[in-house]
This record gives structure tokens, sequence and C-alpha cells, in this order.
């Protein structure tokens, strides 16, 4: 872990690896392809002649010549014939048959382009989504490697128009003026932390509430596999023992309550695990927002639960921040799934979570 998505010229990405998206030939072509050939300069073609050329949905590597990578990945995407000819199974396997060679080879870094959402046709939001679900996958029981999903400009990507205009509209409804009062925001912020932190009262009433109140309705796939059970109650002396805790506390706390491991937390919040041991060695580390939200998510915290912890290394949630009024837009919906909801950042030029 992590997977990170970024606007870049995957040309000039310094990882171990980037991948091609090449054709069967592997002769060099358009669009990535051309680019890659070209920043690499000709002994690539030339150690390409020797590989014979690669079958859709597989990979094969090559040295990186003149770019500022160690090896090239090859691999041959699926042409987009309206999604009912295995092109999913297909764009999965480029993945896979990717990411196998990239830990053959040692590689720790690895750099994708959106495979077959050029001219091959496969519809951009749906490329993003195979190459997230697979990438995640294949990580989950890989440590000490970061993937990055390259897009080269934001015209060339964007989320579903449903999602899109769903966000957008919950945003509108409560996204705060520019010029928003100021003595309004600390009175907010006084009442969050008054209501949230420091009423003891108020922790296992939360708790109970979070117990009997129905999840909100999805409209989109969740991470419910690995959903995580309600702790107990607490005693008195044991919330009041809770006002003091650091954010490192509360997050161990908290894995603890869930029966989590630390290495499910993680991954599960896109965080790498140098990070996290950082955290874990230093009671009174303070984390940066992305990051504390994320361990949020992956502990599938409700709101008021995110806000505690938030506040634990010096954060809160605001109706004057896009960023904030997003995460809210997929807690409120039980979606706790951290890479689309990185997603749905990104299209609306957010910093993303985790990494």
């Amino acid at each position: 872990m992590p997977i990170q998505i970024v606007r870049a010229d995957i040309t000039k990405m310094k990882v171990d690896a980037i991948v091609n998206a090449a054709n069967e030939t592997l002769l060099g072509g358009g669009g990535v392809d051309g680019a890659i050939h070209n920043a690499a300069g000709p002994r690539l073609l030339e150690e390409c002649r020797k590989l014979g050329g690669c079958r859709t949905g597989e990979a094969k590597i090559t040295k990186g010549y003149k770019l500022p990578c160690r090896y090239v990945i090859h691999t041959v995407g699926p042409v987009w014939q309206g999604g009912g000819h295995g092109e999913r199974e297909l764009l999965e396997s480029c993945y896979k048959s990717s990411l196998m060679l990239a830990v053959k080879y040692r590689c720790k870094t690895v750099a994708f382009p959106l495979i077959s959402s050029g001219v091959y046709g496969y519809p951009k939001d749906r490329a993003l989504r195979v190459a997230i679900d697979t990438i995640s996958a294949f990580l989950l029981d890989i440590d000490e490697m970061t993937v990055y999903v390259v897009i080269f400009d934001k015209a060339s990507y964007t989320i579903g128009e449903k999602l899109f205009s769903d966000i957008k509209s919950y945003i509108d409804d409560r996204y705060a003026d520019e010029h928003y009062d100021a003595s309004s925001v600390r009175m907010r912020q006084y009442e969050v932390m008054r209501d949230g932190r420091f009423n003891v009262e108020n922790i296992n009433a939360k708790r109970d509430k979070k117990a009997d109140t129905q999840s909100f309705a999805d409209p989109m796939p969740t991470m419910a596999a690995q959903s995580v059970p309600l702790a107990k109650p607490l005693s008195l002396d044991e919330a009041v023992k809770q006002l003091d805790e650091s954010f490192s506390e509360m997050l161990l706390r908290k894995i603890d309550e869930r029966g989590m491991t630390d290495a499910q937390c993680y991954k599960k919040a896109n965080i790498d695990r140098k990070l996290f041991s950082k955290i874990r060695s230093d009671k009174h580390y303070r984390p940066s927002k992305t990051t504390a939200i994320a361990f949020a998510i992956a502990l599938e915290l409700p709101l008021d639960e995110t806000r505690d912890m938030l506040m634990k290394a010096g954060y809160a949630l605001s109706h004057s921040s896009k960023f904030d009024i997003i995460i809210e837009y997929f807690i409120e919906r039980g979606n706790y799934n951290i890479f689309e909801i990185n997603e749905a950042l990104f299209a609306f030029d957010q910093s993303l979570l985790g990494a």
C-alpha cells in the first residue's frame, strides 16, 4: 500500500516501473504507447522486437532506458465492445499480470496509465473502477509497494455522471458562502467540542444511537464484507479517561474495539506501514487531516465519532470546505470505500485520503 491517483505525465514518473498500455505487437503506437517509446529512445523498440508480441490481458517487461524508471511493463488492454465480451476480465488481467511482474522484479513503486481508456474506448469511469478494484485487492497481501494511477489531464477523466451530480447537489446545498461569518464558524466549532468531546454523558448516548439507527440507503457498493462490530457501552470512569486521549491512543483503542489487526486498518485506510508505525510509537504524533480522516473511514466511524477523532488531531469538519462536505456525503451514506471516496475527491480537485 498505498494507491495514489495523480495527474501527471507518466513518462516523467520517477518510479521503479511504469506500465505501458501497448498493442499486441509491442512495437509502439499512439497515445501513451507512443509517448513512452519516444521518451525511452530507440533501444526500447529494439528490445521489444525480441519479445514476440503480447496477448491481450498479459504483460511483458523491458528496461526503461532513457526513462527515469528502471523498467517498463508492457500490457495489452481489451478493446471496448459494449462490455459483454469479457472486457472487464481482460482488463483486470492486465493489472494483475503487470503487478506480478513488478513483484518478481522487486519494484516498490509502480505507475499505471488508465489502460484501454484511450483509442480502445473503455469508458473512463469504468476503467478507473477496474483499476482501483484490482490494484487494491492485489495489494492486500503486499507490503512496501506504492502504486500510482496516472491521469494525464482532468479532461481525460470523470466519475459517473449520476455520482458527480449527486455530490455536486449535496455540496451546493451545504457549502457555506466564501465570506462566511467567522464568529459563526467559531461558535459551531465550540458547540462541536462541547457536545462531542467534553460532554461525557454523550459518549455512551452516541454509541446507543449508532446501534439503534439503520444505515442510510447506499446507491453505491460498500466494503460491507469488512464491516466492524459495535463496541460495548463505556462505564463513566472509562469515558472520563478517554477525554485526555491523544489521537494515537484513540486510534489504537478503536482498532482493538473493532477487532481489527493493525495491518487491516492501515491498508483499509490506504496508509503506508511506516507511517502507521510512527503513529503507533508516538502517542503525541499529529497526523495530517487527510490521514486522520482516512483512519476514521477505515474504522467505519459514524459522523459524530469521526468528528471526535479529528478533534484529537486538532481538526474539525466544516461546511465552508468542499473536501469536508464530500467526506460527510460518503459517511452519511454508509459508504466507507476509501478508493471510491478518493475518486470523488479527485474529480472535485480535492486532496486525497491516505497516502
